[in-house]
């Protein structure tokens, strides 16, 4: 029991020293304007039933700005209105382009294929991949594409401000900054040569159009359920910089609508967080949630300090990634419930092969 307590110990103070690093070296866009006329840039859409996210994000568009010569949507085999409104908000801007899907190639994911294609007709020197429920601020590209250029990157990731409106987000969606936040301190993603430091969220991934075509990171891991972790860490094999941030409140979206489409969303990508070990997964879940047992009776009198050290890894998460610090600390053991169905609904899906997101098997048989 003595045994289990140290590695428990362990446990949290790398989490307390994962998020002091994060709290310590967050790292911020700086004002991007000059650039305004100096690159240009291609903002890339996949679409698949996205009826009532898409024509909000185009409408923002209105007005982005001389580096935006194009905005091409792939609309990926949608069953809904997806596309007629994109035609529609093509007859007042002329920068909107709609590309249509033709059948899936076998082997190929839905998003992957849309990516790929969209990235072969795009013409800008930077390609900017957003989801359709994702939503920008004005001068948030220009920002972006500065510290792409200050940075020398190939890839710059951002994990978007995630907005929570039902109980069931606000129990679901942080859990992917609990694992990120307290696991990678993001900077290493950008200076750390080790491609086990790679993060990226396919929300928001602005790419070098230079190096995006000569490698066609898509089209490389066109099977593959969670492609921007993939592409982040192939990246990083070749060597090339990369930057991923998290809290950067002019990017926001809303993820997920309530428990049950966050439960299926985080299934089909959770064991990536781990290095897609799901041992690793069920460790990190059993020291976060019964490390505490093995301290109790060890140490007893100073488990406060491990429950102090607990808190502040959370509302230092919660500082980082913009969110609720007393609301995620009050939620913290269920959000760590839904984690543990996460991982078994994981496996189970891993076993049977079979996992439906936006009604196609992304376990390919």
């Amino acid at each position: 029991m003595e045994y289990l307590a140290y590695i428990s110990v362990g446990f949290v103070g790398m989490q307390v020293v994962n998020v002091l690093l994060n709290l310590i070296f967050s790292q911020k866009l700086k004002d991007g304007s000059r650039l305004a006329s100096e690159v240009t840039v291609s903002i890339l859409i996949p679409a698949r039933n996205e009826q009532e996210n898409i024509g909000g994000l185009l409408d923002a568009f209105d007005s982005i700005g001389s580096s935006c010569i194009e905005i091409l949507v792939y609309d990926d085999q949608s069953d809904d209105q997806t596309a007629s409104i994109v035609r529609s908000r093509m007859e007042v801007n002329p920068k909107i382009r709609l590309l249509e899907a033709e059948k899936l190639p076998e082997g190929w994911l839905g998003k992957n294929r849309a990516c790929h294609e969209l990235a072969k007709a795009a013409q800008g020197e930077y390609l900017l991949f957003i989801d359709a429920d994702v939503r920008l601020k004005k001068a948030m590209i220009a920002d972006a594409l500065r510290y792409m250029k200050d940075k020398q990157l190939a890839l710059l990731s951002i994990f978007p401000h995630q907005q929570q409106v039902t109980l069931g987000e606000k129990v679901t969606v942080p859990i992917m900054n609990y694992i990120l936040l307290s696991l990678l301190p993001l900077v290493l993603v950008r200076v750390s040569p080790f491609s086990s430091h790679a993060a990226a969220n396919g929300q928001f991934m602005l790419f070098n159009a230079e190096v995006y075509r000569r490698i066609r990171p898509h089209e490389i891991f066109k099977g593959s359920a969670v492609e921007d972790i993939a592409i982040s860490r192939y990246y990083k094999k070749r060597r090339l910089r990369i930057a991923c941030i998290a809290g950067e409140k002019r990017v926001t979206c809303r993820m997920y609508e309530g428990y049950r489409q966050a439960l299926n969303g985080f299934t089909k990508n959770v064991f990536m967080f781990f290095g897609n070990q799901p041992l690793v997964a069920l460790l990190f879940w059993m020291l976060a949630v019964l490390g505490v047992v093995p301290v109790a009776y060890t140490f007893g009198s100073y488990l406060y300090l491990y429950l102090i050290a607990v808190v502040f890894v959370q509302a230092a998460i919660s500082r980082v990634g913009g969110q609720n610090i007393l609301l995620n600390v009050v939620l913290l053991p269920a959000q760590l419930f839904f984690l543990l169905q996460v991982i078994v609904n994981a496996l189970l899906a891993k076993r049977r092969k079979g996992l439906l997101w936006k009604g196609r098997n992304i376990y390919p048989q």
